[in-house]
């Protein structure tokens, strides 16, 4: 049984200058170099593989593809050919249509520019168009601002607080806040990112 009008899969997806595409254990190499810009790994509220850790997070990623649950990408720069960073679906729940977008983290130098926004809109885009899913969800460390921020000015809504919900990579338990979008909600949600893209380039 599924809400899903076609189940999640591996696929590229691809808008202007930015593509993602299947994350495979090839992507290693290039994501410890992402990674390494930025130091990524160092902050406390994000799951940025470790020097050395791509490997094991790219496996743990493909486990939970072969689960059912998750479905991973690295996330390509096609002005320079240059994998960037990484994102996925993740806690995919066919019954109900729903799933999250998590896992996200690009190299320093593209942090606050227009990627962010394009990723945003090829997932959502192929969520609500392609799967016919009926929520979009996601989760951020309590203490984890920019990533609030960022969510937020997708224009999705706070559900709540989960407390005492997850161990850090410090060994601290983080509470979790929740974000979602609706299927109604999305085509204003489109609108706004598209209308948000366009002034980035402008």
């Amino acid at each position: 049984m599924t809400s899903f009008t076609r189940a999640p899969s591996p696929c590229t997806l691809e808008h202007g200058m930015v593509r993602l595409e299947p994350l495979t254990l090839e992507h290693a190499a290039a994501l410890e170099l992402a990674a390494a810009d930025g130091e990524l790994w160092r902050l406390r509220v994000t799951s940025v593989p470790e020097p050395g850790a791509a490997t094991g997070y790219i496996r743990t990623a493909l486990n939970g593809l072969a689960a059912g649950h998750m479905l991973p990408f690295a996330v390509r720069d096609l002005s320079t050919d240059q994998i960037v960073g990484s994102t996925r679906y993740h806690d995919i729940i066919a019954d109900v249509g729903r799933l999250e977008i998590g896992y996200t983290w690009y190299a320093k130098r593209y942090q606050r520019t227009g990627l962010n926004t394009t990723c945003k809109l090829m997932l959502m885009s192929h969520a609500f168009e392609a799967l016919g899913a009926n929520t979009v969800g996601w989760r951020t460390d309590n203490f984890n601002w920019a990533s609030q921020r960022a969510i937020e000015r997708l224009g999705a809504k706070r559900d709540g607080v989960i407390r005492g919900h997850a161990l850090r990579r410090d060994g601290t338990v983080r509470d979790t806040v929740m974000y979602s979008v609706t299927a109604g909600e999305w085509p204003e949600i489109k609108a706004h990112l598209t209308d948000l893209l366009n002034r980035h380039a402008g």
